[in-house]
């Protein structure tokens, strides 16, 4: 089944995170294994947040030894980084296997984050200047209260609630999907020629850690932008050059957008006030908001792209 929700308020930064772990949490019956949030704070000139893990969770829980790894990948993590030259200026412990970086770098953010992911046991979830992105098993609320997200404040946000089908419980199938700067995507759906297209995408230099086809897809969204298209242009090519069911909510450092596939298959509802737009999966999940009660309400249509910007700071 899956969930996915998103939300975007119009006038600056408010308490995203524990809005967002709201609409998550109100969606855990459809996915009870793991959540992953993608939150986008104010972004600073020349700075930029990587968040990080250095073991997963089952693996921290199951074996007392991954503790002296974590330290040794720690010590390297900060050695690459000071050999690329970029300067620390916040390290955060997110838990007892993931970090969050405050970085000031001038130099090309791509191959910075492709030399962390070099390191044996590293996974850098997210490296953007706005963009934060957290993902583990457990509900949302016990993902928000292990990352402390609940204080997070941003001007959106999209999310995931996972029932693992096609692969055991672990959070490396688990959404969201990052591989562009800023960019993530979330899906509920799945794709059959996501095999082909990601090799076709590997020809072109995107890069895959899973072989989940909601990453293809966020591969292919990276690769048209890359190649100079818009955001609108990119998502119109995926309804041609994407087979199968979706609903896809990206972000972006600007805003956020959806778009079903033209039959429709997989649920979603969007919801507006004056304050913020949200859509979701199920309408509970709105619900949960200030001023839902008020707020106007439909059905997105199929294959036909919906988008809304942040106002500028």
């Amino acid at each position: 089944m899956c969930g996915i929700a998103g939300l975007i308020h119009r006038d600056g930064a408010t308490s995203v995170g524990s809005e967002m772990t709201a609409m998550l949490q109100s969606l855990r019956h459809r996915g009870p294994d793991s959540t992953g949030f993608a939150i986008y704070g104010v972004s600073r000139e020349a700075e930029y947040v990587m968040r990080l893990k250095l073991a997963e969770q089952e693996d921290f829980r199951r074996d007392h030894r991954i503790r002296e790894k974590i330290r040794e990948r720690k010590d390297e993590v900060e050695a690459r980084l000071a050999e690329l030259g970029a300067e620390t200026l916040e390290t955060d412990k997110a838990t007892d296997y993931a970090l969050r970086y405050r970085l000031r770098y001038a130099g090309d953010t791509r191959k910075l984050a492709e030399e962390i992911e070099r390191i044996e046991g590293a996974e850098v979830l997210s490296f953007g200047s706005a963009l934060e992105l957290v993902k583990d098993l457990g509900d949302a609320t016990q993902v928000a209260d292990q990352y402390g997200l609940g204080d997070f404040k941003g001007t959106h946000g999209i999310g995931h609630t996972r029932m693992a089908t096609e692969s055991r419980v672990t959070t490396e199938g688990s959404h969201p999907f990052s591989t562009g700067f800023d960019l993530c995507l979330v899906h509920n759906g799945s794709l059959s020629n996501h095999n082909r297209l990601r090799e076709n995408l590997r020809r072109e230099g995107i890069e895959f850690q899973t072989e989940n086809d909601t990453e293809v897809a966020a591969g292919y969204l990276t690769w048209r932008l890359r190649e100079g298209a818009t955001l609108e242009q990119a998502l119109e090519g995926c309804l041609t050059d994407l087979d199968g069911f979706y609903t896809f909510a990206v972000g972006t450092a600007d805003g956020f957008a959806v778009l079903r596939d033209p039959i429709a298959c997989k649920p979603a509802v969007l919801a507006e006030t004056d304050e913020w737009v949200a859509m979701s999966s199920e309408w509970r999940s709105i619900a949960v908001l200030p001023g839902a009660a008020e707020a106007r309400a439909w059905e997105p249509e199929p294959g036909v792209i919906y988008a809304w910007e942040k106002t500028p700071v």
